[in-house]
């Protein structure tokens, strides 16, 4: 059975979700503060965590981001009744993998759901090593042959999500939904930008380059 970890302080609202998750065959842990709930979600044997932003001991996407820094890679649904583009994207930025303003359809939450389940099972493993690179997720590092990378928290997820695809086309759509957390496709050159950033920083002169274009399709990550 599949196993959510559900943080909601409102017990009305949280009845709702249980009942219909339930309904739909998985299985609901329910905690109403962060501090409950953070050994439950630390220890990574939950499948999907939906986590309200305003809970009675704290801020939900304080909550996301320590687990983050843990390793722990468990999906995130956030649930807050701020829905500004800002809000939304605060809360993709702390770690969080969609966003559900309120009032929401119980529909749509589930849909949700399912869609974050959908997504290709990765190992969870915090430490990454293939060909010159070595990544320490936990720490926040990266390297190419011992030199550091120097790499932002977003350049290094963006790494982190080539190296577990090697030899595999990543489109720029996969990299806005998957890295990003988005569910449509902005008019902005996010992707070019953070790409060749993170690409001037693992390729140093001579070295080979690890991230190349496959014209008309995306990128794709070569380490051999």
């Amino acid at each position: 059975m599949t196993h959510i970890l559900l943080i909601e302080d409102d017990d009305g609202t949280a009845n709702e979700i249980v009942l219909e998750l339930a309904d739909g065959g998985y299985g609901v842990t329910h905690r109403h503060l962060a501090k409950d709930a953070l050994e439950i979600a630390r220890n990574c044997a939950i499948d999907l965590m939906i986590v309200d932003r305003q809970l009675p001991d704290g801020e939900g996407l304080d909550l996301i981001a320590q687990l983050r820094r843990d390793g722990c890679r468990t999906p995130a649904l956030v649930l807050s009744a701020l829905g500004s583009l800002d809000d939304r994207v605060r809360g993709l930025r702390a770690g969080g993998d969609d966003y559900l303003p309120k009032p929401f359809a119980l529909i749509e939450l589930v849909a949700r759901v399912e869609a974050l389940l959908r997504r290709p099972n990765e190992t969870r493993d915090t430490r990454l090593l293939i060909g010159p690179l070595d990544l320490d997720l936990l720490a926040g590092s990266a390297s190419r042959a011992g030199r550091p990378l120097g790499l932002l928290p977003r350049e290094l997820k963006l790494l982190e999500y080539f190296v577990r695809r090697p030899g595999r086309i990543v489109t720029r759509s996969m990299l806005l939904q998957d890295v990003w957390g988005y569910t449509f496709e902005p008019n902005s050159n996010v992707v070019d930008v953070h790409l060749g950033r993170l690409r001037r920083k693992v390729d140093a002169e001579g070295e080979n380059q690890l991230i190349r274009n496959v014209r008309g399709q995306g990128y794709v990550f070569d380490a051999s």
